[in-house]
């Protein structure tokens, strides 16, 4: 396993992935979705970085499922980080946090609704980690030079920048393209959220989408020169705890990415 550093100057290279599903149902599906796109990534000559979320602390109602908690999850990603050689990514909600789920993260990541959070970005900074910050929903990219600048002024410069959609009306979600334009003028590596911006949020309960458009969007961040992807992936998203309507199955995986 590379170091940070390493893994960092990589990223900065060229074609990379961040996948896996959306949150950390059971050590057995985890595992299982780690494998296969592994597999794929290996075939395709793609870095391979392992996504999953231990909380979904920002899910619509109470009684959601949000997954194992922290110290659970962390158990299960670091099982996956030593069984397949990965590197892991995964979200943190809570400064709190961040120290504990660097020992095992090699990237940690800033959900869209706190990307402005001082003391999150900070504490995130502070680890020495990578820290991938999802542009906001209700942000321009050019103004995502300000989340960057409270990373790089705590002393990290090792930041990503993920684009996932922005809010047209109300529960709709849209792509604009110059976005990842104008954000990789900032010199980090950006990447494209494939499925999140299928999404419909609000609605219900829980948010809607239509994982139909992901490779739409997938080629078209790949057309402006997106450096890496993120796609949740789930072997059937018609059963997922969290987020499946915008999930992809394995197999739809399998095809999008050997395109891209």
């Amino acid at each position: 396993m590379i170091n940070n550093d390493e893994l960092y100057e990589k990223l900065k290279k060229g074609r990379f992935l961040l996948a896996g599903p959306c949150a950390i149902e059971s050590e057995d599906l985890v595992m299982q979705v780690a494998n296969e796109v592994k597999k794929i990534s290996e075939d395709l000559g793609i870095t391979y970085i392992f996504k999953s979320s231990f909380d979904k602390a920002n899910r619509t109602s109470l009684s959601s499922f949000r997954g194992p908690g922290l110290e659970e999850g962390l158990r299960i990603l670091e099982k996956v980080k030593k069984e397949f050689e990965l590197p892991i990514v995964t979200d943190i909600h809570e400064p709190a946090q961040a120290k504990s789920v660097a020992e095992v993260a090699d990237i940690l990541q800033i959900p869209a609704f706190l990307c402005r959070q001082t003391d999150l970005l900070v504490a995130a900074a502070k680890t020495d980690k990578i820290i991938n910050i999802k542009k906001a929903q209700f942000l321009d990219g050019k103004d995502m030079f300000y989340p960057t600048q409270k990373v790089k002024e705590s002393g990290n410069d090792k930041i990503m920048l993920t684009e996932r959609g922005t809010m047209l009306g109300l529960g709709r979600l849209v792509v604009d393209f110059t976005q990842i334009v104008d954000m990789k003028e900032f010199g980090y590596p950006v990447i494209m959220d494939v499925t999140h911006s299928t999404q419909r949020p609000g609605g219900g309960a829980t948010s809607g989408g239509n994982p139909h458009y992901a490779p739409y969007i997938a080629k078209a961040a790949a057309a402006v020169g997106v450096d890496g992807f993120f796609i949740e992936v789930h072997p059937d998203p018609s059963c997922a705890l969290s987020d499946g309507s915008n999930m992809l199955s394995i197999s739809s995986f399998n095809s999008l990415i050997k395109v891209l």
